[in-house]
């Protein structure tokens, strides 16, 4: 297999029946012979007016048209670029002057915005709806190679100029094979999808619906504001299989929800992104003991998850979840300060090396060689991705993630690493989930924290105080009633930074 579309495809051959439900959203719904004709529809046109080999931005709501959009992209010999109405207008700018798109695919409610931007616009309705010709896109895929761009996604550069990460087809093909085997996918797998279609998390839904004949719901993003509906959700719609940010299992955990709503129809729960607090995991593997949990692990930059662990015991609150061992074609290497291989136990840079990696960053070659670079532990021309995670294997042989390396902190003569202070909050039984920042200036350690019960601030203070080296006592700890997370479901540490920031300013 070369070519993602080969799934859709495969599956249009081998499916009893072609009208079954592919993707459900708040809009409607398609069918995989929809989504079939549709995406092929969308190729036909961007082909007739010579739009290949380019980025074709996508500009519409979160919806299963959007997927066809992507398809369609894809059909006509190019790759698509998803940008999204949450996004910041600023952020939308820096895109478009970066990839400088031929088209834009729009939908009825983002049509106004995009046709600001000086940049031809089409609505899908419309090219969705083009005649199809057939001896065009057979032309398109004898010119394809599985090296071809599929996508480009943009995640936050630290520089805060954003970073358009380029997947190819092989190394999407190789991930989403690796994962369905993890997950165990099948026909009758019925996804429920937590993660914005800009992002690289919806692959895992996407492509084995696309690849088994299964089922996706997009699930509302108001609906993980209210735990209580969300598990109705899950059972109404008998969802079966779940991959989210632990951030968003932390939320439906830490109110207590499990207590007296189970989402009984789940088997299979996957999550990743951020650590996943102990007492939150295990109140989810009481609730639901027959089901399967997967810990993932991985950047962007490799095209997703590049790792795995099957968590299948309940763990200690002095323990942590391994990220495991990685999925089949991809090896992890941990590099220490001396581009040395660290003993077992000791800790080292978790670097990436395979198929999976992406291309690069889109029109950036500066930043794309800084980051992948030569593997110093290997003779031969050998590409790695230097995450920024600190990680070390354990004496099980599985791979533990510790911290971002730029999350280490120096403060009163001690290294510290955020994450450990973080691990202790969400330890405390007055605390439901934390995040600590650091602000550099003052050299002052903040906690933002969601409390538990009635606890006040007195009693959270002493808890962190009884479990933490003194170095390591937050200076300030201030109660929230949720924390805020960027688009990828991760803690917005630069956001809860300027929130302090702000807050000490006004108090003066």
């Amino acid at each position: 297999m070369i070519n993602v579309l080969e799934y859709l495809e495969n599956t249009m051959k081998q499916i009893p029946n072609p009208d079954k439900t592919a993707f459900v959203g708040d809009s409607g719904e398609l069918t995989f012979n929809q989504l079939y004709c549709s995406s092929r529809a969308v190729g036909t046109f961007l082909k007739e007016n010579d739009i290949h080999r380019q980025p074709v931005i996508v500009f519409m709501e979160k919806s299963a048209d959007m997927i066809a959009a992507f398809f369609g992209a894809v059909y006509g010999g190019n790759y698509y670029v998803p940008i999204d109405v949450e996004m910041p207008a600023f952020r939308i700018q820096l895109i478009l002057q970066t990839v400088n798109p031929p088209l834009i695919i729009c939908d009825e409610t983002t049509q106004a915005l995009a046709e600001t931007w000086g940049l031809p616009c089409k609505l899908f309705s419309d090219i969705s709806l083009h005649p199809i010709d057939d001896t065009a896109l057979m032309q398109i895929r004898e010119q394809a190679v599985d090296t071809d761009p599929l996508y480009v996604v943009f995640t936050s550069g630290s520089t805060g100029i954003p970073k358009g990460v380029i997947a190819c087809h092989r190394s999407v093909i190789d991930y989403i094979d690796s994962l369905s085997d993890v997950l165990d996918i099948g026909a009758d797998t019925v996804f429920g999808n937590q993660s914005p279609l800009y992002l690289d998390a919806c692959l895992k839904e996407l492509y084995p619906t696309v690849k088994y004949g299964a089922t996706t719901y997009l699930i509302p993003r108001s609906l993980f504001m209210f735990p209580v509906k969300l598990v109705e959700y899950i059972n109404e719609n008998n969802i079966n299989t779940i991959c989210w940010v632990a951030s968003a299992l932390s939320l439906v955990a830490g109110v207590g929800t499990l207590d007296k709503f189970k989402p009984h129809t789940l088997h299979t729960i996957a999550f990743g992104s951020e650590v996943f607090p102990i007492k939150h995991f295990n109140s989810w593997r009481v609730a639901l003991p027959q089901a399967r949990f997967i810990h993932l692990y991985g950047p962007t930059e490799a095209t997703g998850m590049s790792t795995y662990y099957e968590a299948d015991r309940t763990f200690g609150a002095d323990e942590s979840i391994p990220i495991g061992r990685p999925f089949v074609n991809t090896e992890i290497v941990l590099i220490d300060d001396k581009n040395n291989r660290p003993p077992v136990g000791e800790a080292g840079e978790i670097c990436i090396r395979g198929t999976c990696l992406s291309l690069g960053y889109f029109g950036d070659i500066e930043r794309t060689q800084a980051a992948f670079v030569q593997n110093p532990l290997s003779p031969f021309p050998d590409t790695i991705y230097r995450t920024g995670d600190m990680g070390y294997i354990g004496k099980n042989g599985e791979l533990y993630f510790i911290a971002r390396k730029d999350h280490q902190i120096k403060h009163m003569g001690q290294r510290i690493e955020l994450a450990e202070i973080e691990w202790v909050a969400n330890n405390c039984n007055s605390i439901q989930m934390a995040c600590a920042v650091f602000d550099s200036e003052k050299s002052r350690i903040i906690l933002y924290y969601m409390p538990q019960g009635d606890s006040d601030k007195i009693a959270v203070m002493a808890e962190l105080k009884a479990d933490l080296p003194r170095f390591m006592v937050p200076h300030a700890i201030f109660p929230v009633e949720s924390l805020p997370m960027t688009a990828g479901g991760k803690f917005d540490r630069v956001g809860l930074l300027e929130k302090y920031k702000a807050t000490t300013k006004k108090s003066k």
